[in-house]
């Protein structure tokens, strides 16, 4: 799949961004590479290869390294919250943004 420069201008558009004529032919020779790498990686044959949760799984059993689920910093809540113009029940207050 290659795009053009109409594509990229297109999505420029989309986003809300204004590039440069340099800048949409950059973009363009970085987007075309990186779906000729996607279209490479499809090209392979993945018949028979289970899927991994994890590339250490080819390793065998993978047994996590997970630390304690302990408190290293004490709770500053009431210093936090000082300067917050409303607070209820520990928690900031904030205007109703969706009705």
């Amino acid at each position: 799949m290659a795009l053009t420069f109409k594509d990229i201008e297109r999505v420029a558009n989309l986003a809300r961004l204004e590039l440069r004529p340099d800048e949409t032919e950059h973009t363009l020779s970085q987007l075309n590479g990186f779906f000729a790498l996607v279209e490479q990686m499809q090209a392979v044959n993945t018949d028979g290869v289970e899927p991994l949760a994890h590339p250490a799984a080819l390793l065998g059993e993978v047994a996590l390294r997970l630390r304690e689920d302990i408190a290293s910093e004490p709770n500053q809540r009431e210093a936090s919250q000082a300067s917050a113009p409303a607070v209820e029940r520990g928690l900031f207050l904030v205007p109703k943004v969706i009705e």
